[in-house]
């Protein structure tokens, strides 16, 4: 053999170990076991047990300040508001703190649901915030800053004092003070608990009797004669892609193909418009988050700031950069991080008329 041959021979025999070795020893020949670290990245839960809570604290003064910078746009300044979203803060009393029940989720003719009113573990509300929060850039929060903004809503609602800091030593004691703690069943048998003594009963249990069925129903659809030509012949409107093709709706329906109608061809597509760069740059820094081509979301539209500020490059890009709050109503916009360079091609894009 020669001495190339056996080259390749032993190098394709030490790929296939290596393969084999990385394969998962359950499923053989499926991907492989995930790695420490791979493992590490992704269990980031927080159980209402506090396992998985990272170590660390925060106090309200902090939240506060954070609050202001990445969640008053769309929350309000005391997570009060109902523009955006739902209000976080709100319906809860010092009453309920003491029973641990909610009185207002009772009541028919209370306005609204908030969060605090709902959620009955504080460790759901530490790991979503984690997870989800600010709504721009989630997952951004370091722990301590989560603690801190977690303690800023807390003490909204009279949970914690104002000068308290909430960490992973005590957080166990602030559960003892959520208003609807008691407010979360487990009698739907969707886990085992100590209400079931270890025999849950669920709903998914019923077998099909296969029994007494009735006969298998034909869905189909048609138009009527008189509406089939309602919105022009449907061949001329022949979509450029995918297998929907128009019927010749200028001929009773099953006659077109007799009577030797052909559809309308389509015409040749147009040549796809470069899309501008700025656009990408939108998508990619959630500028669209709170903003659309045309219409009001949480902030004004790009054509409406474009219409108010054009030719204003400079101005543009140093609102964009420290945010701001009055300009176009109550509700701040967050400082944006962006380099320095795509937030110039925002702002020259919006000057110039946010054409699309």
């Amino acid at each position: 053999m020669s001495k190339f041959l056996k080259v390749v021979l032993t190098t394709a025999l030490l790929a296939t170990a290596g393969f084999a070795s990385a394969q998962s020893t359950a499923y053989p020949g499926v991907g492989r076991p995930a790695t420490v670290k791979e493992v590490a990245a992704w269990d980031i839960d927080v159980r209402p047990d506090f396992k998985g809570l990272p170590a660390g604290s925060g106090s309200v003064a902090q939240g506060q300040d954070l609050w202001e910078a990445k969640c008053a746009h769309c929350h309000g300044v005391f997570g009060e508001s109902n523009e955006v979203f739902s209000p976080l803060v709100g319906g809860t009393t010092k009453d309920d703190i003491k029973t641990g029940n909610v009185a207002n989720l009772k009541r028919s003719d209370f306005p609204g649901r908030t969060t605090m009113m709902k959620v009955a573990t504080v460790s759901t509300l530490w790991d979503y915030i984690n997870r989800a929060m600010p709504w721009t850039a989630p997952k951004s929060l370091k722990p301590d800053e989560v603690y801190a903004v977690t303690a800023y809503m807390l003490s909204l609602a009279d949970v914690v004092p104002e000068n308290y800091v909430l960490s992973d030593k005590n957080i166990a004691e602030v559960q003892k003070r959520m208003p609807n703690r008691h407010g979360m069943t487990t009698k739907h048998a969707m886990w085992p608990g100590k209400e079931f003594n270890g025999t849950p009963k669920p709903d998914t249990a019923n077998v099909a009797c296969m029994k007494d069925c009735i006969p298998e129903t034909h869905v189909a659809s048609m138009l009527p004669d008189y509406a089939r030509n309602a919105h022009g012949n449907l061949a001329d409107q022949n979509r450029f892609v995918g297998q929907q093709h128009g019927a010749n709706t200028t001929m009773p329906e099953n006659k077109s193909a007799a009577a030797g109608v052909t559809a309308t061809p389509a015409f040749a597509k147009p040549a796809a418009k470069v899309a501008d760069p700025a656009l990408a740059l939108l998508a990619k820094h959630n500028c669209t988050a709170c903003h659309a081509q045309n219409t009001k979301v949480v902030g004004p539209s790009f054509s409406d700031i474009a219409k108010k500020h054009a030719g204003k490059a400079d101005y543009l890009t140093s609102k964009i950069k420290a945010g701001g709050v009055g300009v176009w109503g109550p509700i701040p916009m967050p400082v944006q991080n962006a380099p320095d360079g795509d937030i110039k091609i925002m702002a020259n894009w919006l000057a110039a008329g946010a054409a699309k």
